[in-house]
């Protein structure tokens, strides 16, 4: 009788060990595949320009055909990082463009700390699938930005919007997000 009762007990054990086995398996491929998603979405949407983000790379400055006949509004837009201590705004922020011409326009950004600080913007273009018609040569979003205790200085960007731009864009926001530089402390 005892052999019969332990049998099923021992049966029970083994198919319990397998489903923890199991359980935590998907657990860590839960995990893993949590935290391999920013980087592939990162990689999607520097393919795609889904989600407005642009390439931080200088485009072809090869001469393309101007279309003159079109007008496209351009918007800028500054913003800060909640624990970021800048200044920071357009010079412009609106500007009527031709696309396949190049323009030039600036930001202002100023430390407002009593020490040197490092920053760095990201960029977004809305509508979201402008943004792979958006070619900057020159962008301080290229680099990160020292700024000593106090300095403030005008940025420049240059850029030029693809004649290929779908004609029923008509506005194309490119905005900027001033954030603290990794490494940076206080």
């Amino acid at each position: 009788m005892s052999t019969e009762s332990t049998e099923p007990l021992a049966t029970t054990a083994a198919a319990n060990r397998r489903s923890v086995r199991r359980l935590l398996a998907v657990v860590v491929g839960m995990f893993g595949f949590g935290f391999l998603m920013v980087p592939f979405y990162d990689v999607i949407c520097d393919i795609t320009g889904l989600n407005g983000k642009t390439r931080n790379s200088v485009a072809d400055a090869a001469p393309v055909r101007v279309d003159a006949s079109r007008t496209v509004t351009v918007e800028f837009v500054a913003s800060v990082n909640a624990d970021a201590p800048w200044e920071f705004r357009p010079d412009v922020v609106r500007l009527d463009v031709h696309p396949g011409q190049f323009y030039q326009t600036h930001f202002y950004a100023r430390n407002l700390q009593d020490r040197p600080l490092v920053a760095q913007a990201i960029p977004s273009v809305a509508p979201g699938l402008a943004a792979t018609y958006f070619q900057k040569i020159e962008c301080f979003c290229f680099n990160r930005q020292a700024f000593a205790a106090g300095e403030g200085r005008e940025m420049p960007v240059t850029f030029r919007l693809d004649p290929a731009l779908p004609a029923d864009t008509r506005t194309v926001t490119l905005s900027y997000t001033l954030f603290r530089a990794e490494g940076q402390g206080g």
